[in-house]
């Protein structure tokens, strides 16, 4: 069993670091279910 099985996740990237969707990329394969991707400015 694996540490995101069947759980839901938000991410929330940075613009100037790693991006949302680089980040769901990544989970992609780990069994969680991706309910929020989005890429932020943070100033």
């Amino acid at each position: 069993m694996a540490l995101f099985d069947n759980k839901k996740v938000i991410i929330i990237g940075d613009r100037d670091g790693i991006p949302g969707p680089a980040i769901e990329e990544c989970l992609k394969t780990t069994g969680a279910e991706v309910v929020f991707s989005a890429t932020e400015c943070f100033v």
